[in-house]
């Protein structure tokens, strides 16, 4: 049995996959996901589980060099906003239009859905290299 925190399988083959740049995104529940996106639905019931919760897990296992959040989460959402920042001090943080985020996750390897409601609570994950 694995040993590490993150064990869903999906999203640990996801990222066993990912190189370079490779982008993996984790959204709340109302985001839009592309239809040629592989979707790793974990949703259950509002808040579960936690955006939060999820992104903490994943970063267990994914070596991140840059996040993209929509800069619109810094006024409508700005509680959530602290956490994302505190979490990334020594990694480049990119703001772009809401809309302009959900084109970007065409381009993501997978798109994690959880049970967030907290509005803008979306994040692309650009895979860092671990040498």
């Amino acid at each position: 049995m694995k040993k590490g925190k993150l064990i869903n399988s999906e999203i640990s083959h996801v990222i066993s996959k990912m190189g370079h740049t490779d982008m993996l995104t984790i959204c709340d529940s109302g985001l839009p996901i592309p239809k040629n996106a592989q979707r790793i639905d974990l949703a259950l019931k509002e808040g579960v589980p936690s955006f939060i919760e999820t992104l903490d897990t994943v970063l267990e296992e994914l070596k991140v060099e840059e996040v993209v959040i929509a800069c619109e989460i810094e006024d409508i959402s700005p509680n959530l906003y602290e956490k994302i920042v505190k979490r990334f001090k020594d990694i480049k943080i990119t703001k772009v239009a809401h809309e302009e985020f959900k084109n970007l996750t065409k381009e993501s390897m997978a798109v994690v859905r959880t049970g967030e409601f907290t509005p803008y609570a979306n994040i692309i994950l650009k895979s860092g290299v671990v040498f």
